[in-house]
């Protein structure tokens, strides 16, 4: 009996399925699974199952640069490619040598095109996308009501942020109608008073994304005047709604994580803020409480009392001149004025009229000529007490 080592029996059989032209050149159709882009070989490490089993494959670099498009997990594809065995593990894998589409190929292609057109339109452009509030009062939600995604959106949202109040805009979003439906609940969100907006759905294949690679779903959120986070499908998946989108979330729970501050987090913040305002008034306080002390030290250096009562003395003596000046004007008006009394009263005509003399009136006119007088006038004459009326008989010059 002959004993062979491992590696000679993978040897062996690597050199038999070499020689098997069964095995080359095969056309395998398969979905992918465990995708791998190494980056810096640029190879493609993935899985090709079906409902039943599973084989691994290989695509290097030198294939790989050649593929127009990224395989992802869940692509359906049809694999150019031969089997062979991996001696170092023992393993038999596909060496694919080129990849196309199965199925998706069509919607894969008009996925690039609407992509290409809506960014040259300028409908992913950084400076269109929305900044997202710092506290929300009001997160919307399009996505089926029955899907895991809203459960997901809801108990994150709940757990972060219960202070907001979360409207739920319910929509297809898988099937012909989809589209429009989404479409509609984006637009009926506008008037919602919503801060923000998460546009979302599980994943799926590019087939069930589909609704969200549409032109109509594109300027829906593209005229959106409320900020949209999109989380469509899974981390790996990309869709036009995301590259429209004010931002992208990876999973509906990480969308609902961005749209909203945690609770928690911001009681600790506030309490941080409280001790830094009340160590800042402190601090302030004591500043301002050492500069009263020091400014009253300096007033009494100052001896202010000492200037106040110079000050009130220099006031009163003041107040005394004023007065004694006061006093000894009103003196000297005082007796200025009772000199002009007097020679006043010497003026007044009732003094005059006291040692004899009258006056005489007609027609209240003053009369102190003959000349204004003619025979039978009647004129009034006033003495010193009383008075007469009188008839003039004759007139003399």
């Amino acid at each position: 009996m002959i004993v062979v080592t491992v590696s000679q029996l993978n040897k062996y059989i690597s050199f038999k399925m070499k020689e098997d032209e069964k095995l080359k050149g095969i056309i395998i159709k398969g979905e992918i699974s465990n995708f791998t882009h190494h980056l810096r070989s640029g190879h493609f490490y993935f899985t090709l199952k079906d409902d039943k089993s599973s084989i691994k494959a290989v695509m290097f670099n030198n294939f790989a640069s050649n593929v127009k498009f990224m395989p992802s997990n869940g692509m359906s594809v049809i694999v150019l490619s031969t089997v062979s065995v991996y001696e170092r593990d023992g393993i038999y894998q596909l060496y694919v040598t080129d990849i196309q589409p199965d199925g998706i190929g069509k919607l894969y292609i008009a996925f690039e095109q609407l992509k290409d057109k809506l960014s040259k339109l300028g409908l992913f452009d950084e400076s269109h996308k929305l900044p997202l509030p710092s506290y929300p009062k009001r997160i919307g939600v399009v996505t089926s009501k029955t899907g895991a995604a809203l459960q997901d959106i809801i108990n994150v949202l709940n757990r972060r942020y219960p202070i907001g109040e979360i409207i739920i805009f319910p929509t297809l979003v898988q099937g012909e109608t989809s589209p429009q439906s989404i479409t509609e609940e984006i637009t009926k969100a506008q008037g919602s008073n919503c801060d923000v907006l998460i546009v979302a759905r599980g994943g799926g294949s590019l087939e069930d994304l589909n609704a969200f690679n549409t032109e109509m779903v594109a300027y829906a959120i593209y005229n959106s005047e409320i900020p949209i986070i999109s989380a469509i499908g899974h981390e790996t998946d990309f869709t036009i709604a995301d590259f429209v989108a004010d931002l992208r979330a990876p999973t509906p729970s990480a969308a609902a994580e961005i749209a909203v501050p945690d609770m928690e987090q911001i009681l600790l913040n506030l309490e941080i803020y409280k001790k830094r305002m009340l160590s800042a008034l402190t601090k302030l306080f004591n500043m301002k409480y050492n500069r009263v002390v020091e400014l009253t030290s300096k007033l009494q250096d100052y001896s202010m009392e000492h200037k106040l009562k110079f000050f009130k003395e220099k006031v009163f003596a003041l107040d005394k001149r004023l007065i004694a000046a006061i006093e000894h004007k009103y003196y000297l008006c005082d007796n200025i004025l009772n000199r002009q009394l007097i020679e006043l009263d010497g003026l007044n005509p009732l003094k005059i009229l006291s040692r004899g003399y009258s006056v005489v009136y007609k027609d209240r006119n003053l009369i102190w000529s003959s000349n204004q007088l003619q025979e039978n006038d009647t004129i009034s004459i006033t003495f010193s007490k009383g008075k007469v009326t009188a008839k003039v008989i004759d007139v003399e010059d």
